[in-house]
């Protein structure tokens, strides 16, 4: 059974479904992208909300490839990633 559980990212409160004894690991997650968001955001170069998610995604898949590679095929490891990009998009809209 899913709970929500409140997560905070960039000041802001998103209500995110999780499984059951999962919200630890959701509220880890999301402590993670919160603080690859800021770095990108007080680096100056990326301006707005959707633009600094997306940035910040495409470092997490990044550093998700790099050590996961040797753990399973790239495409693989893409799809469920851009799986959960689109989650992660469809609650900063």
């Amino acid at each position: 059974m899913a709970d929500t559980t409140k997560v905070l990212i960039l000041d802001k409160d998103y209500m995110i479904a999780c499984p059951e004894g999962e919200q630890a690991a959701l509220r880890q997650s999301a402590n993670y992208l919160d603080e690859k968001m800021r770095e990108i955001r007080a680096s100056g170069k990326i301006h707005g909300l959707e633009r600094i998610a997306v940035m910040a995604a495409l470092n997490i898949a990044h550093e998700f490839l790099q050590k996961d590679s040797a753990n399973s095929t790239g495409q693989d490891v893409a799809l469920r990633l851009a799986s959960k990009v689109d989650e992660v998009l469809q609650e900063l809209s």
